[in-house]
């Protein structure tokens, strides 16, 4: 492990224990101690670059103080142009960012976006004059608009700040608010979460140690022959997933331990945008609550769901939860296919200007195309055990797909992600354009065959109007 993954994996472990200690401090107190922790962690990483986080803030506030209504294509504006400032500012004559500066203003960025988005939200209520508005941590929009101190704090929050996840203000503002936080549960979730940690750990440093991502680099490697070169990115992309889950269930776990993203079961929370329905708990039932709201990834369903699509919703998932809601409909295009292409382009761009994050990203709206295209002509034709068989085909598939995208996600430039494409063929290209083309000629002979059918029963119709005629004329 590197000197910064030691850090943050530092950051991550004291984390944990230290939020259980939160849930015994009252809201201000509560509210100014994240935040001393929080930016304290930040500037001690980050040093003088922890103004690059901070003018993102400001400039954030100040558009929604200047114009609320506007506030989120502005904001998303600005932190997006800013970001292009930040990974340019070398070209500036400015010092090059840490990476944990860069983690920071990525998770930033999505903070800030959602705030305008709510803060917009909370005037249009209150305009309408909403009855239900109210401060419940169950549901419902801001009760007030937050001061330039509540921005500042919920920016630098300790939880989360360089790992995820992510989380609205909304969800912030009821955690600082929780009437009972040592009451809800703690121990034992986040036990639960951090019981596979360290097995993902052990797997992550023993196969990194076989399949080193340098490896794929050397003139060595194509010497080895396809099936090996094919193989490589299964070992890349496994030792990637381990390493994130690793992670994130980490993550997860601080937030835990803090009580954040703690609600009802009954209010039936998703990841990153918090309670879906307005939960009335029954007197004289206990209420079961949950942590639905920051959970970021679900490693079982990522390695084992059946189509490309819903590998998405599991992976990184409170990010997922804020490009659906801010990017996908506000895409200036129509139709599901381009909305997903513009949706992973903006989701490369966050990421970084790396030609490999825009190469895989953008490969993802072709395998959802290709697995959209054999859906209808051939899976839907197919009986239960034909439909079984094609669903473990598509299994193997998708994941073949991912650890594909996964080689230009690691690999970043765009002559080493094409060169290890090249040395596998461009496989999984190939096969779903293969299958987009197979899908639209069944459709056609399928549409064909409807036509013929439609004609020869329009023709028997005709041939029986004289017969009916001529009985008509007799009668």
């Amino acid at each position: 492990m590197s000197p910064d993954e030691l850090v943050y994996l530092g950051i991550l472990a004291a984390a944990i224990p230290v939020g259980f200690l939160f849930r015994y401090l009252s809201p201000p107190v509560k509210q100014g101690a994240a935040l001393l922790l929080g930016l304290s962690i930040t500037i001690a990483t980050c040093r003088i670059h922890t103004l690059h986080s901070l003018l993102t803030v400001l400039g954030t506030w100040a558009i929604i103080k200047f114009s609320w209504r506007s506030a989120p294509p502005l904001s998303l504006g600005w932190t997006f142009l800013y970001l292009l400032f930040f990974r340019l500012s070398t070209s500036f004559g400015l010092p090059p960012p840490t990476p944990f500066a860069n983690a920071i203003q990525l998770l930033l960025t999505l903070k800030m976006v959602s705030l305008a988005n709510e803060v917009q939200t909370f005037h249009l209520r209150k305009k309408e004059d909403v009855s239900s508005f109210s401060k419940s941590s169950v549901i419902g929009g801001l009760s007030q608009e937050p001061s330039l101190y509540d921005v500042i704090s919920y920016s630098y929050c300790y939880i989360g700040i360089m790992t995820g996840p992510f989380f609205r203000y909304q969800t912030y503002a009821d955690w600082l608010q929780q009437p009972s936080p040592a009451s809800l549960p703690g121990r034992d979730p986040c036990l639960n979460r951090l019981k596979l940690v360290p097995l993902y750990g052990v797997l992550f440093l023993a196969v990194n140690a076989y399949f080193p991502l340098g490896y794929v680099r050397t003139e060595e490697f194509l010497d080895h022959n396809y099936f090996f070169r094919l193989f490589y990115m299964t070992a890349v992309f496994f030792v990637f997933r381990m390493r994130f889950y690793a992670a994130w269930c980490g993550a997860e776990a601080s937030c835990i331990s803090a009580g954040l993203g703690c609600y009802p079961e009954g209010a039936l929370s998703k990841p990153g945008g918090g309670p879906t329905v307005q939960y009335s708990p029954d007197p004289d039932t206990p209420v079961l609550y949950d942590f639905k709201t920051i959970q970021n990834i679900d490693c079982y369903n990522t390695d084992f769901c059946v189509k490309v699509r819903h590998g998405m919703r599991y992976w990184n998932m409170t990010v997922q939860w804020w490009l659906h809601h801010y990017i996908y409909p506000n895409a200036p295009f129509k139709g599901y296919t381009l909305r997903a292409a513009w949706t992973m382009f903006i989701s490369a761009y966050w990421h970084g200007l790396h030609a490999g994050y825009y190469l895989s990203f953008l490969t993802i709206p072709i395998c959802i195309a290709a697995e959209s295209a054999l859906e209808g002509t051939v899976r839907a034709k197919l009986g239960p055990s034909g439909q079984n068989i094609f669903d473990w085909v598509h299994w193997f598939l998708k994941m073949r797909a991912y650890d594909y995208m996964c080689m230009g996600f690691v690999l970043l430039s765009f002559g080493d992600t094409v060169n290890y494409w090249i040395s596998i063929y461009f496989c999984i290209h190939v096969i779903a354009v293969g299958c987009i083309v197979l899908g639209r000629l069944l459709k056609g002979k399928g549409e064909k065959r409807e036509r013929k059918s439609e004609r020869e029963k329009n023709t028997e119709k005709e041939e029986e109007k004289p017969v009916e005629n001529v009985r008509e004329k007799n009668e």
